[in-house]
């Protein structure tokens, strides 16, 4: 590989099959090289018949070259949720066995810190518990040749991979972020500063801190869906808090600027600043407190949500 970019990073993915996983992520911008082989067994220089017997520990696994300034970490543990269910154990699809377990394999405690943070972001999007394996790289080991982009060689080949979800996030193209100019005429010097320039409210200066009227936030940026009014708690801060987001509406970035290791968030369709997401919200919703800037956010009320083009969301807050 031939590539000067200094960010390049590693992650290998166990997903099932490794064909399907592979074709998935070989869509997904900012992923500049893919590979499958085995990875975490007990012998040297495995083969694929030895691998399918079960018996030597090796998961079929996906090794990913990503632009860190592309895309990060957890958006791309985003995607492999999308390809796998994270719920069954040793078995995707039609294949059963070890050797088809899901597991996130990192080169270092860092990511994979960052793999357990993101657990705790989406756990409660399932009603089993999570299995999938989080594991430093012990070994790895290139699969034979005839198995790399297997599916692009054989399009008709099995997949137990649903490849049509790597563009998932196209829905979100109706919602445009305007230019600059149109920005700073539109909104207010608070709005401006945090939207655009990572800035933070004053607490307790947002009219939507204790606001709890039925309806849905959108970002004030590009108008998309991000938090339902039915998630909404008091948690006391000055600022509007939430247990979720609506949907895959938000991406996650690591932000060390406080001499701490925080989880900003941001809107996907404008890279809109929201705010940040900590573990300390309320058990009983799940654990999670969306801590969310007021001026990042537009309140759409129940009764405007069919002229304003949100009926789909209208069964979030009924």
């Amino acid at each position: 590989m031939t590539n000067k970019n200094n960010n390049l990073k590693e992650i290998y993915l166990a997903g099932g099959c490794f064909w399907g996983t592979q074709a998935y992520f070989d869509q997904i911008d900012g992923v500049v090289e893919t590979e499958v082989g085995y990875a975490n067994g007990v012998i040297e220089n495995p083969t694929y018949e030895q691998v399918c017997t079960g018996s030597t520990g090796f998961a079929e696994t996906t090794k990913i070259i990503y632009d860190a300034d592309k895309i990060n970490l957890y958006q791309i543990l985003e995607q492999y949720f999308r390809t796998i269910d994270p719920t069954s154990l040793n078995k995707q699809g039609g294949d059963v066995g070890t050797q088809y377990r899901t597991g996130i394999y990192t080169l270092n405690s860092k990511d994979r810190q960052s793999v357990r943070e993101f657990f705790e972001l989406v756990k409660n999007n399932y009603n089993k518990e999570i299995v999938v394996e989080n594991k430093i790289l012990e070994n790895y080991y290139p699969a034979e040749e005839y198995h790399q982009k297997y599916l692009q060689k054989n399009p008709g080949g099995y997949c137990h991979v649903d490849l049509s979800l790597a563009k998932e996030d196209s829905q979100l193209q109706k919602y445009t972020k305007p230019d600059e100019e149109t920005l700073k005429q539109n909104l207010t010097k608070t709005q401006f500063e945090v939207t655009q320039n990572a800035d933070t409210e004053m607490p307790f200066s947002s009219e939507y801190d204790t606001h709890y009227e039925k309806g849905i936030y959108v970002d004030i940026v590009t108008k998309q869906p991000l938090f339902a009014s039915t998630d909404k708690f008091d948690a006391g801060c000055g600022w509007p808090s939430f247990s979720k987001p609506i949907d895959n509406s938000l991406n996650y970035f690591e932000d060390n600027k406080l001499s701490r290791k925080r989880i900003e968030v941001k809107s996907k369709s404008g890279d809109t600043h929201l705010g940040h997401v900590f573990n300390d919200g309320p058990k009983e919703l799940g654990g999670l407190r969306y801590c969310i800037n007021g001026a990042s956010l537009e309140f759409i009320p129940y009764e405007e949500m069919d002229e304003r083009g949100y009926s789909e969301y209208k069964k979030l807050v009924e």
